[in-house]
């Protein structure tokens, strides 16, 4: 049905935006959507900072769906990524004492960490900060 071949990189010409992604037309005939998570490297929160109607850009294509003729296509996937620079060490913050009515939390120990935290720890960590924040608030209502 389709010529375009999934992984061959093509270019087209953006024919409408979305919040969610952009409709590239690949021929006369044939057009498909650039996710926006498919825009660029890193994060884009607003796809109308990147694309406008009539850029030609070049595509990737990630996916053809036989039955519905629906093209996936990346911009991303056709670029380079960039570098990401190395991240300074963050000042190690106290861990735990909540808010205690005004007191300085008392700077703990803190032990390097190797490599990084899994979403799952961060989620854990977040969770208990908001359970001492919210503790804290009750006590303070309370009085």
């Amino acid at each position: 049905m389709s010529n375009y071949e999934v992984g061959s990189i093509v270019e087209g010409k953006v024919t409408g935006i979305k919040p969610f992604g952009a409709f590239v037309a690949l021929d006369e005939k044939k057009q498909g959507l650039v996710h926006i998570s498919e825009v660029a490297h890193g994060f884009v929160k607003d796809i109308n900072d990147v694309l406008k109607v009539g850029d030609e850009v070049k595509v990737k294509i990630m996916n053809v769906e036989e039955e519905s003729g629906k093209i996936s296509l990346s911009i991303r996937a056709t670029q380079e990524a960039p570098e990401r620079p190395a991240r300074p060490a963050s000042k190690p913050r106290p861990v735990g004492g909540g808010g205690g009515g005004g007191r300085k939390p008392q700077p703990q120990k803190q032990q390097q960490q190797q490599g990084f935290n899994t979403l799952e720890d961060k989620l854990k960590e977040w969770l208990k900060q908001s359970n001492e924040i919210q503790a804290d608030l009750n006590k303070r209502a309370k009085k």
